[in-house]
């Protein structure tokens, strides 16, 4: 029998009950992620990104929310998890860093202490101990003179180090699975690049599997193995970072990628952005929700697409094989 892999979500869906009924933000997602790789999940905001990786640890806090489907982590199935074993497995075999740093830091604790009260949870470590290792995650993920910066509050720390410091609480425990929400959002472009390269480091030391979360795709190009790209709930289009970036074969990836500014080797070129806006998740439009935006869109769209495999990529689209493999994207043109 082939191994489990370390993480499996089949069929995940995420509702939140309300006055007009049961919305759902997210809608029979599944796949599959190895330890040392990468998946980025992809889309406009909106997209169900965000809940998936929430509803993954367990962190969906609202009770009018509503998880369903298979989430199973080390061969353990989460959802209906009992919470204290949820507890003992988040932070220590799976961590999240937040897109907000300065939100998801304790502003009335040192960094310093933040870290080693997380090590102290989920580990044996003394005061001592903890607090040395905190200075040693701090110098891991390239913040300078951690010994003194340990000792700082959030607000004294600028949004690159604060994000670097969410790291290295997230991977203080060695975990197995990190899950990261655009962490990379509201970096400048030279600190973003260090932040992917630290991240590619510590998967490479530490074999740590990672969902990446992010509306970027060049982000995505630069550190994800696999790619799922979501629409309205569901995930439209999946596969390898270089076959899907070479050829995508939905009409929204293939929008997606033509909203992109060329970067070299292409004449300039007016942009092409996608018309419309996302459906309401409160009343999804009928078949395939990107189907009011697609200009390829025929009668067929009315029924809902199923995520099925066209080769190395998965494609939820009734669209004929030509016209799939004419979606090349502009810069390539």
């Amino acid at each position: 029998m082939p191994a489990e892999p370390l993480l499996a979500v089949r069929d995940l869906s995420v509702s939140f009950r309300t006055e007009r009924g049961l919305v759902e933000a997210v809608r029979g997602v599944s796949f599959d992620l190895e330890s040392g790789r990468v998946l980025g999940l992809v889309g406009e905001s909106g997209s169900g990104k965000t809940q998936t990786l929430l509803a993954t640890l367990g962190l969906i806090s609202d009770p009018n929310a509503v998880v369903a489907g298979s989430i199973r982590f080390e061969g353990e199935e989460l959802v209906g998890m009992p919470a204290r074993r949820m507890r003992a497995i988040r932070g220590a075999r799976a961590a999240m860093i937040f897109q907000d740093p300065m939100t998801a830091l304790t502003p009335v604790m040192t960094v310093g202490a933040q870290i080693a009260e997380q090590l102290r949870a989920h580990t044996r470590l003394s005061a001592k101990a903890a607090r040395a290792r905190a200075v040693e995650l701090l110098a891991e993920v390239g913040i300078p003179d951690a010994e003194r910066v340990a000792d700082r509050y959030p607000h004294q720390l600028s949004g690159g180090m604060r994000q670097r410091v969410v790291i290295a609480m997230a991977v203080s425990c060695d975990p197995a699975l990190v899950v990261a929400d655009e962490p990379t959002t509201a970096l400048d472009v030279t600190v973003q690049a260090q932040i992917l390269a630290l991240l590619d480091r510590l998967r490479e030391r530490h074999g740590t599997a990672v969902v990446f979360v992010t509306h970027d795709l060049g982000v995505v190009s630069e550190i994800a193995d696999e790619v799922a790209v979501m629409y309205a709930g569901r995930i439209v289009e999946a596969g390898p970072v270089d076959a899907l970036f070479a050829a995508p074969r939905h009409p929204y990836t293939h929008g997606l990628f033509n909203s992109i500014p060329p970067l070299r080797g292409a004449r300039p070129r007016r942009l092409s952005g996608i018309p419309g806006l996302p459906p309401s998740l409160v009343a999804p439009p009928a078949g395939c929700a990107f189907r009011p935006r697609c200009a390829h869109a025929f009668a067929r769209c009315l029924e809902r697409p199923a995520l099925a495999s066209e080769g190395v990529q998965a494609v939820a689209c009734f669209l004929d094989d030509g016209t799939k493999s004419g979606f090349r994207r502009a810069e390539a043109a």
